[in-house]
């Protein structure tokens, strides 16, 4: 894997969705369109021939985007429950002045600005929007030339991390690990305040954490392992994509150099995201869609 391309959201209403991240995030439109059969079809979600979609995306950072889908509301679903793509994590310049504007608006602050364990120059805070994707808005408030965070390049940049979850954290690691042939240290147990309150977990109560780094620098996954007594499969209507956050879509060299067996074979798809690039999807250990897309 080389960098995160794309994270796809599940929105009820498109027209709200591009005025909160226009106004709160100053994400700007790139496109618009409907999902052709053939794409849908690469992602075993024939259901979404003719959804209408958007793809997003900061100023500082154009081509890294976050694409939208309409689709309507899945009853039951509520967001770090259950496993798959369960939060967005962005780059930001300063979270505590950032923090403010989200006072008064749709997106619902979650978890306050503080230093992150272990990480005392790095500062996030947490948001829930309307259509229960969680936002993590992070920032290097120590030396940003030797972090290992990517630059902001303005007051709110790209998608740097993206926290995915499951019931065996050791299996998760290991199929990233194998599929794409990426090292990752050992997982930890920390806390992570949101996931606790999500879940009615003790404040004091851990979960596993990995991290695996892609190959562009400021390109992560967080996976987090979550206990089968708080947490199962998400809810998904049959030939749709699943609630909240959806997929996400990384960059890879050469499709026919993994070893996976994709839901399609890969095949060239119309938009912006693709820009005339092969793609095709894979489903991981916690039933969670990677789409991957070429050079």
């Amino acid at each position: 894997m080389q960098r995160i391309d794309m994270a796809t959201v599940m929105s009820a209403d498109l027209t709200a969705f591009e005025e909160r991240y226009s106004r709160w995030l100053g994400y700007e439109v790139r496109e618009r369109g409907v999902i052709s059969a053939q794409l849908a079809a690469s992602w075993g979600t024939p259901a979404h021939e003719g959804s209408s979609y958007l793809l997003m995306s900061s100023a500082a950072w154009p081509d890294i985007y976050i694409r939208a889908i309409e689709a309507d509301s899945v009853e039951g679903y509520e967001p770090m429950t259950t496993w798959g793509w369960n939060a967005i994590e962005i780059i930001v310049d300063d979270p505590l002045q950032l923090r403010k504007r989200f006072d008064d608006g749709p997106f619902r602050v979650i978890g306050e600005p503080r230093a992150l364990n272990g990480y005392p120059t790095i500062v996030a805070f947490q948001v829930q929007g309307p259509d229960k994707e969680i936002l993590y808005l992070t920032a290097e408030t120590g030396d940003r030339d030797t972090s290992t965070l990517p630059k902001p390049g303005a007051e709110i940049g790209r998608v740097f991390i993206m926290v995915l979850a499951g019931p065996d954290i050791e299996a998760h690691l290991e199929w990233y690990g194998k599929a794409f042939n990426m090292q990752y240290p050992p997982a930890i147990q920390t806390t992570v305040s949101v996931v606790q309150a999500a879940q009615d977990l003790a404040a004091d109560e851990p979960i596993w954490l990995g991290i695996m780094r892609l190959a562009e620098h400021g390109n992560l996954i967080e996976f987090d392992g979550y206990s089968t007594q708080h947490s199962g499969p998400r809810p998904s209507p049959g030939g749709e994509l699943p609630p909240g956050i959806a997929m996400t879509s990384f960059a890879v060299p050469e499709l026919d150099a993994l070893d996976l067996e994709f839901v399609s074979p890969p095949a060239v798809y119309s938009g912006k995201a693709y820009d005339g690039r092969r793609s095709a999807t894979v489903i991981g250990p916690a039933g969670e869609l990677v789409e991957l897309i070429e050079g």
